[in-house]
């Protein structure tokens, strides 16, 4: 596995932001939006992106734990960069390093210094089941697109992009 300063590009993508807005703006859920934008970056069809990251949306089913663009960015650097051997701690290691650069950046860049839904949302913990009806009101109230858009624009910083 590279060294995490060799994968960095430093580089924001507007365009991907711009995708996983769009992404999110047509119904699909935070991590979603987040994977769709970058699954043809690591070989994911489109259904595969979607269903894979679907349940991560409203901070895990609607738990408000983690934020779903955050999860959806964990899975893309998974895909990228990822071990498979369980026994190899050094990339284990290297792995959980990205994630927490990732996370901290994230933290860095929203406002609130956290990645939990509930926190991001300013809203109580696990609700219903039932996804919320998006509507102007819905939009209006929740910072959710901006944290779609942040996640997979981060994520350039992160991915070496082949454009």
């Amino acid at each position: 596995m590279a060294k995490r300063e060799d994968m960095m590009v430093k580089k924001y993508n507007e365009n991907k932001a711009r995708l996983a807005g769009e992404y999110f703006m047509k119904g699909y859920n935070c991590s979603q939006a987040v994977v769709a934008a970058w699954a043809e970056d690591v070989g994911l069809d489109m259904q595969t992106a979607m269903r894979i990251s679907c349940g991560f949306g409203g901070g895990m089913g609607r738990l408000r734990e983690v934020c779903g663009s955050v999860s959806g960015a964990v899975m893309i650097l998974g895909l990228k960069f990822g071990y498979t051997d369980g026994s190899d701690q050094q990339a284990k290691g290297e792995m959980y390093k990205l994630i927490q650069a990732f996370a901290a950046r994230f933290k860095e860049e929203n406002g609130f210094d956290s990645i939990v839904c509930r926190e991001l949302l300013g809203l109580p913990g696990a609700s219903t089941p039932q996804p919320a009806q998006r509507n102007g009101e819905y939009y209006k109230k929740r910072p959710c697109r901006e944290l779609v858009e942040l996640s997979a624009g981060l994520l350039g910083e992160f991915v070496e992009v082949q454009e």
